[in-house]
């Protein structure tokens, strides 16, 4: 049977981008059924045998049959990547093959694919890519980062920075791809200072790419594999899509998980560690109930009541700095600074006095570990490599008086000093 053009182009299409569903999405986890409405349609478009252009009927059926499923699991695949994405893509070849939303539904028949094409195409390199699915079809991916460091300090994905206790195990990421947990301990016996102990990163199994995945890091070790032993993800087609890559032996590792277009850091700065990752909003947002994530700092940040208003004991340490305290509230830290002596160290590396720069001086004057300011350096180090946004690199005081966002007092709008400079001026006249 001749391949037409417009109709074989289409299944051909359809294959780059119907496995990108079948990998990026599990299809036991979820009651979303879009896997199911994928491969059925995509088992009737493919194989040896395809529609050619007198076969435009059959395929506008099976295309409306796919569609007809999507509608029979849209209430339980709402805010589904891989749905929203099915959806939009039969709207397009609807229109492209001029097939009418009305006419038979039956299900499509089924054609055997012969012995390796299956495998041939798994081994395809977009299938298990998800920026080239998403650079190919559509509008490039919004990303976000998420960092933790030091005391510890949180950037979460919506660029608030927040210091916090959170002592113990807490999760820092927990969404349909992955789960990463954290473990911190107090950094001196009976001080509120915290630092990250252990780090616990699990990558769940996704149909076609990796299997599940465990990295585990604790204090003096960071290693260059996974739990089992490996170094990417596994047995399946898309194994290298899911990789680690050890940047500086026991101090600094990246893992690539290209499939969820995903960078994550890992580092052990002195006896802590530290994380960053760059992930896109569809997976930041991928939950199976939104409201139930109350405790995923990344997403939420740490709840109130184990906030540290780091400002504020800063202020009072510079002050009693100054005033040149006879005794430190905390237990002294092995080595005692001062609060003009930790400015001028983490000043070396941290030449804007942003919130890394105050989350330096914080920790040292908290702990006297000199280590604490590499830490926020790196931290920084990595935001400038992983955050999408430029002009959102430094993070600087947040008050009352300040609108939303992260602006600076010395960024304050000029037309807020001009009214106030007029009400200043007509007060003045009054009196």
């Amino acid at each position: 049977m001749g391949m037409g053009r417009g109709a074989g182009s289409t299944a051909l299409g359809l294959f780059q981008i119907l496995p990108v569903f079948l990998c990026i999405f599990p299809s036991v986890t979820s009651p979303c059924k879009i896997l199911k409405c994928n491969s059925e349609f995509w088992a009737a478009t493919s194989g040896s045998h395809h529609l050619g252009t007198e076969e435009a009927p059959e395929f506008c059926t099976a295309l409306r049959a796919y569609a007809h499923c999507t509608r029979r699991t849209a209430r339980t695949c709402r805010g589904d990547l891989a749905y929203h994405s099915a959806v939009h893509g039969i709207d397009d070849l609807m229109v492209q093959h001029n097939c009418s939303k009305d006419g038979p539904t039956s299900q499509p028949r089924l054609r055997t694919l012969p012995p390796g094409d299956s495998q041939e195409r798994s081994d395809s390199p977009e299938i298990c890519h998800y920026e080239k699915s998403f650079h190919k079809h559509s509008a490039a991916p919004n990303y976000t980062h998420c960092g933790l460091f030091g005391d510890p300090h949180l950037r979460t994905f919506t660029d608030t920075f927040q210091t916090c206790k959170v002592q113990g195990a807490w999760p820092l990421i927990d969404n349909n791809y992955l789960n990463v947990q954290v473990t911190n301990t107090p950094v001196l016996p009976g001080s509120t200072a915290t630092a990250t102990s252990k780090l616990t990163i699990i990558f769940k199994s996704f149909q076609e790419c990796v299997d599940q995945k465990v990295y585990q890091a604790e204090m003096d070790e960071l290693p260059a594999a996974f739990a089992d032993g490996s170094k990417n993800g596994g047995d399946k087609h898309g194994a290298n899509s899911l990789k680690i890559t050890e940047k500086v032996s026991g101090q600094h590792i990246e893992i690539q998980a290209k499939y969820i277009g995903t960078t994550i850091v890992v580092r052990q700065v002195g006896r802590y560690l530290t994380f960053a990752v760059r992930m896109p909003e569809e997976v930041v947002n991928a939950v199976e109930d939104r409201d139930s994530q109350g405790l995923y700092l990344c997403l939420r940040g740490c709840p109130l009541n184990q906030q540290i208003d780091f400002q504020t004991i800063r202020s009072a340490q510079a002050t009693e700095g100054r005033a040149r305290r006879k005794g430190p509230s905390l237990p002294a830290p092995p080595e005692a600074f001062t609060y003009e002596t930790a400015t001028a160290k983490c000043r070396e590396k941290l030449p804007v006095e942003d919130l890394y720069f105050q989350s330096c001086v914080f920790d040292l004057l908290t702990t006297g570990d000199v280590n604490f300011m590499l830490a926020a350096y790196y931290a920084f180090e990595d935001v400038k490599m992983l955050h999408s946004n430029k002009d959102k690199l430094h993070l600087y005081e947040r008050t009352r008086d300040l609108a939303p966002g992260n602006m600076a007092p010395s960024e304050t709008n000029p037309a807020l000093w001009v009214a106030l400079l007029c009400l200043s001026q007509c007060w003045l006249c009054l009196l």
